[in-house]
């Protein structure tokens, strides 16, 4: 899907965010139900040039090198109504070498998405406010979900939903499960 406006005007300024509501109980592998269990779930934007990782943007590393993606910064809870955590993106800032970026969302806290409620994420014209993707995320045995990836092409950037699980509960785990998602 090309990121434009209405009028076909390339988009330059996005954003990713990600919900979720925190669990009041879930039971442990051994069936004991905790109640002061956390769900923290963390977003990450990964910033790839070709198949080389180049920068990455989450809750420890809150801005890109280029100063063209920051993170809204860690909400380990899901707590609150709506957005959990957000990441922006300045496209036309980004470095001339990122050809695409991937989003992703991991379970820092363990629990699989089956475990989570109301998991999802919107991509968002930050310009206008309009929500240009949204998906529910699934709830499968997974602690992670590669959500979708920008792309670099002319004459602007497309976003490409993907929606896939993973194994990782840290984006450093998330990265070498991206090479499926690369050019």
């Amino acid at each position: 899907m090309p990121l434009v406006d209405s009028v076909g005007t390339a988009l330059e300024h996005v954003a990713m965010a990600v919900g979720w509501d925190p669990a009041e109980i879930w039971s442990e592998s051994d069936g004991t139900i905790n109640a002061e269990r956390r769900v923290d779930l963390n977003s990450a934007a990964v910033l790839f040039a070709g198949d080389q990782l180049v920068d990455a943007v989450y809750h420890e590393q809150l801005g890109s090198r280029d100063a063209a993606v920051s993170h809204s910064g860690d909400s380990p809870t899901g707590e609150g109504r709506g957005d959990n955590e957000v990441i922006t993106l300045d496209v036309a800032k980004l470095d001339p070498q990122v050809t695409s970026v991937i989003f992703l969302v991991t379970s820092y806290s363990g629990q699989s998405l089956a475990q989570i409620d109301n998991v999802y994420y919107r991509l968002l014209d930050t310009m206008t406010g309009t929500e240009i993707a949204r998906c529910a995320i699934g709830n499968g045995p997974h602690t992670g979900v590669v959500l979708g990836k920008l792309v670099r092409a002319q004459p602007c950037w497309h976003f490409v939903g993907i929606g896939a699980g993973l194994y990782a509960h840290h984006v450093a785990e998330a990265v070498p499960q991206l090479a499926p998602y690369l050019p």
